[in-house]
């Protein structure tokens, strides 16, 4: 079988601090007012190589403002160097993307990976350069081994992992949760029961982004890791037990109970089949205390698209973990890995400064951006929700699961319009078809693993 991982499947599961770090967040309040809790002293800067006159180019799949936001990174690095570095944006799956430009011998200097997977291709299709002295010597001062371990293959350091994701979190209304006289849930029974009450309401519970595959694969990996367990999650990843199995029939049966319910979704089911991620929150956050929707599923980098409305986080945009389906709440991270594409002084000066605490609080300031970098200074992010979920993955260590189908070949996990992506969009057309979703599922797996 083939392997896709670096040791993230041996890692111990933790239902992590973020509950309590969202705690308060979750109750209101003006974050923006609190004064910013004293964090670690400030960096006094990544020491980096004159390059005037070296051009870069960095591919990566952000658009919008997650690109600009890291474009100003690029800034800076130019500004320390005398580099000129573009950013090239790229398409899913980018290892598609980046064979392309390699074919035609023009590869990226460097290139941030949305997935494991694609990290692992990297590698075996030898594009990747192993890191550098410097790089290397930034990563073992700021990273835990777990996160390092995430950018190694075959015992090898390749990349960085510059950017995280706490990809548990279910994003609120707060006047439409008032409105309804609704609570954040706890468990899974009682967001049911809170998705009953806000539709009877008037409010649509739920903004589901069904026309991006990648959210629903995120939906499915946080009710089978609480529901299955971390052992079943690991064994699934790996594909060791297959889609068929009945603990994926549970999961399916659960996530049923939402997508099964139209009233529920924001627009119907066709409604959320047609919704692009960064309308599904930007409708939760517009329409004053009729939004489109009261709640939306993802990551901490929603906060990046809350920014664009007029709601601001802390106040009108709040934030609690996803519920427990089983005995514990899951927590599922993500991440983009930096790797270098040519050896170039320039692109190893580039992965030691995405590995430095200089490059992540630039982008922390900016909000919805989460760095593994245990370096960064807390004060760094913009508000206390930003800053909870900041200092828990930094709390948690080497203690997490990393989004199961970022761990899978790309045909299977990362790839628009195809295998999981595609199955679970038909799965929210008729979530009665479970079956049917499973058979599809696992007949894509086998062929994308090789077993």
């Amino acid at each position: 079988m083939r392997e896709h991982g670096t040791g993230r499947t041996h890692l111990k599961w933790a239902t992590l601090a973020v509950a309590g770090a969202l705690a308060l967040t979750a109750c209101g309040g003006d974050a923006d007012k609190d004064p910013a809790p004293q964090g670690a002293a400030a960096s006094p800067g990544v020491e980096l190589p004159k390059l005037d006159g070296e051009k870069l180019q960095v591919a990566a799949v952000w658009t919008g403002p997650e690109q600009e936001n890291f474009t100003k990174v690029l800034k800076e690095f130019e500004k320390r160097t005398g580099a000129t570095v573009t950013f090239v944006p790229a398409q899913d799956p980018i290892v598609t993307f980046l064979g392309t430009k390699i074919a035609g011998g023009a590869p990226p200097d460097v290139a941030l990976l949305p997935q494991v997977g694609a990290l692992v291709s990297a590698v075996q299709n030898k594009w990747a350069q192993p890191v550098g002295p410097e790089a290397q010597a930034q990563l073992d001062k700021n990273y835990s081994a777990g996160w390092k371990s995430l950018g190694a293959v075959g015992g090898t350091q390749y990349g960085v992992y510059y950017k995280a994701a706490n990809k548990s979190l279910i994003w609120y209304n707060a006047k439409a949760f008032e409105a309804a006289g609704v609570k954040p849930p706890t468990t899974w029974k009682e967001l049911i029961t809170a998705a009953d009450t806000l539709s009877a309401s008037g409010t649509p519970a739920v903004s589901v982004a069904g026309a991006d595959g990648w959210t629903l694969t995120d939906w499915f990996e946080n009710v089978y890791l609480s529901q299955a367990g971390p052992e079943k999650y690991d064994q699934l990843a790996k594909h060791h037990i297959k889609w068929t199995d009945g603990s994926v029939r549970q999961a399916l049966t659960t996530l049923a109970e939402l997508f099964g319910r139209k009233d529920f979704l924001a627009g119907g089911t066709s409604g959320a089949l047609a919704t692009e991620f960064p309308k599904s929150v930007t409708q939760t956050f517009t329409g004053g205390d009729r939004p489109a929707a009261a709640m939306v599923f993802e990551g901490d980098f929603v906060a990046v698209n809350i920014a664009q409305t007029d709601a601001k986080v802390g106040e009108d945009a709040l934030v609690f973990p996803f519920p427990a389906v089983g005995a514990k709440a899951p927590v599922v991270s993500g991440g983009d890995v930096a790797v270098a594409l040519k050896p170039s002084k320039g692109a190893q000066a580039l992965l030691t400064f995405l590995a430095s605490a200089d490059a992540a609080q630039i982008q922390a300031r900016e909000g919805g951006f989460v760095s593994p970098n245990k370096a960064v200074d807390p004060a760094a992010y913009p508000n206390d929700i930003q800053r909870g979920i900041a200092k828990a993955l930094i709390a948690a260590g080497d203690d997490f699961r990393f989004d199961m189908s970022d761990q899978a070949p790309a045909a299977f996990g990362g790839t628009p319009g195809a295998g999981e992506w595609k199955a679970l969009q038909d799965f929210l057309a008729n979530p009665s078809d479970v079956a049917g979703t499973q058979a599809k599922l696992e007949a894509d797996a086998a062929k994308a693993y090789g077993n």
